[in-house]
């Protein structure tokens, strides 16, 4: 899995900026999961920023308010980034894998994903960030490799074509079931702590 495939054959190449992608994303119905979601969650973030963060998809909280990781996972993806010296809305953009929340908060389907991930690619092409860490076995097998598992892929560095830093760790929503997992994730993030200084720096 050195070279992460992240970018695909779409429609929305001709997108110039990030207000004009989520006006068009929030007017999206490309699945069904729009007609059953309160809220089409866009993704969050500072445009410049050289770290971006990708999950699996919107709970009950993130649909409630429009807002990636507004729940508990966040709050606790908020402390891992404080931990290692960054904050979430001036060093970080997040985003997931599908903006509408699948109901009961069930991974989103492979259709569901598909119609969905143009709107990633081009957010990524538009922020071209330096780093991406990606949350979750959902994130890894949409943008790495569909047979991946994280309990493998995790803490690995990949490299898109474009050039991006790609590290698949455990959802923040993974270690709040088993905390067991807190220590590979902290492990993790420390070296996209020192991944970013080094890019910061160089």
């Amino acid at each position: 899995m050195n070279k992460v495939p992240y970018s695909a054959e779409h429609d929305l190449s001709c997108i110039g900026s990030l207000d004009e992608l989520k006006e068009m994303a929030l007017a999206c119905s490309r699945c069904g999961l729009r007609a059953e979601c309160s809220n089409v969650v866009f993704g969050e973030g500072n445009p410049t920023a050289r770290l971006m963060l990708i999950g699996e998809g919107p709970g009950a909280e993130e649909d409630r308010l429009g807002r990636p990781f507004a729940g508990k996972a966040g709050q606790l993806l908020d402390q891992i980034l404080g931990a290692i010296g960054l904050e979430r809305f001036e060093h970080t953009y997040i985003a997931n894998v599908v903006k509408c929340r699948p109901p009961g908060n069930r991974a989103p389907r492979p259709e569901e994903a598909r119609q969905c991930l143009p709107w990633l690619y081009r957010q990524i092409e538009l922020l071209s960030p330096s780093l991406i860490v990606l949350l979750g076995g959902t994130a890894l097998q949409n943008l790495v490799d569909p047979h991946a598992k994280i309990t493998k892929a995790r803490g690995q560095w990949l490299h898109s074509k474009s050039g991006i830093k790609i590290i698949p760790t455990y959802h923040p929503a993974a270690l709040l079931r088993d905390p067991g997992k807190k220590r590979p994730v902290w492990e993790d993030f420390q070296k996209v702590r020192d991944e970013y200084i080094s890019i910061v720096n160089g």
